[in-house]
């Protein structure tokens, strides 16, 4: 029996496809929000407790070990919040590890991915904070190259920045001052900033990162953020703290 050609496969498939086909179109699409939470737990089904018992433990064993304690709820919203300043200051405070002096730190807002709740603070309460494999970098910038960034920021409505930046942006996106410690940025002078990877290679829009000099940016896995959030907090345990961050007037918006 001679088998059909390719072209005769395809025309078959054509048609096949065209016979198919209706006049309706998408009008809208929409979605929701599942929670699963312990509502579940009303009914609960013993043989799939008793399945899931095993993996429950492994998990448990490896995110269930507390790091440390916030003295308060924390969330990172636009243009300040405690959670974002707390995670820039760690950056700055990181640096001695690696024999960096930097004046200011930027985290990202899209890289904060949950809460943090007042009270015990587990390994995976860190992992859902910073779920990436963001690891710490430094880098040098110019002063018209710090005021090119923080435009992009204020354009962006805001980031984290650590302790000692002051940003006045407009509702409009526009940056209308800045200042780092006290100071007017200078223009001729350089700043060693500490940030991550990613914001290096210029995403979420800070592309002045991308024109920076003297780059460290380590590589081994120690360096994700996770693992350097998780420091300071055993740091601040160590010492009878619990971790506390608040909002400072970092960034103002005004009218």
């Amino acid at each position: 029996m001679k088998r059909p050609s390719f072209s005769t496969i395809i025309i078959a498939f054509s048609m096949a496809a065209s016979a198919c086909s209706s006049h309706y179109t998408i009008a809208s699409v929409s979605s929701s929000r599942i929670v699963i939470d312990s509502r579940y737990d009303r009914q609960p089904v013993a043989k799939a407790a008793a399945f899931l018992t095993p993996f429950k433990l492994r998990v448990d064993s490896v995110m269930g070990p507390v790091v440390g304690t916030v003295a308060h709820d924390m969330v990172a919203i636009r243009p300040e919040s405690n959670l974002s300043n707390l995670l820039a200051d760690i950056l700055v405070w990181a640096g001695k590890s690696y024999g960096e002096e930097p004046v200011m730190g930027l985290y990202n807002m899209g890289g904060i991915r949950a809460a943090l709740t007042q009270g015990e603070v587990t390994y995976g309460d860190v992992l859902d904070v910073a779920p990436f494999e963001n690891k710490i970098a430094f880098i040098t910038l110019s002063g018209s190259q710090l005021l090119t960034l923080f435009g992009q920021i204020a354009l962006r409505g805001g980031e984290g920045v650590s302790r000692g930046t002051e940003l006045k942006i407009g509702n409009d996106g526009k940056l209308l001052g800045a200042r780092l410690h006290g100071k007017e940025i200078d223009p001729e002078q350089t700043y060693r900033i500490a940030t991550i990877n990613y914001l290096i290679e210029g995403n979420d829009g800070m592309t002045a990162l991308r024109e920076g000099a003297n780059l460290v940016s380590p590589k081994e896995k120690k360096n994700d953020t996770r693992f350097i959030i998780m420091d300071y907090f055993r740091e601040q345990t160590a010492q009878g703290k619990a971790v506390d961050a608040q909002v400072e007037g970092r960034i103002v918006v005004r009218n």
